[in-house]
């Protein structure tokens, strides 16, 4: 847990590094850039900032995976929404086949 955090704290400063150094904020905005402007807003602490990070980390492949096997049940339950899914991906994306 020592090490983690300790990995969390140098990613975290890389990061804050790298937004010191870019041009443009807006296509480096991601969470992680918000939590440490939120930082030096003064608006959370680092340590505030570190946990978050970590909990994203940590969290995120769980709670993930959880939601897409529930999503994924819905749609199967529910054909009419798997079609317009469907339709709306064909809209967006455009019919393409799929090589395997």
């Amino acid at each position: 847990s020592k090490d983690l955090k300790g990995a969390m704290e140098i990613l975290i400063e890389q990061k804050r590094q790298k937004l010191s150094t870019v041009e443009k904020l807006d296509e480096h905005m991601d969470f992680a850039s918000q939590l440490i402007f939120a930082q030096n807003r003064g608006d959370l602490t680092a340590e505030n900032v570190n946990q978050c990070v970590l909990e994203m980390m940590i969290a995120a492949p769980d709670t993930l995976s959880v939601t897409l096997f529930f999503m994924l049940i819905l749609i199967a339950e529910h054909p009419t929404v798997e079609e317009e899914m469907m339709k709306e991906i064909e809209t967006v994306v455009g019919k393409k086949s799929c090589k395997v």
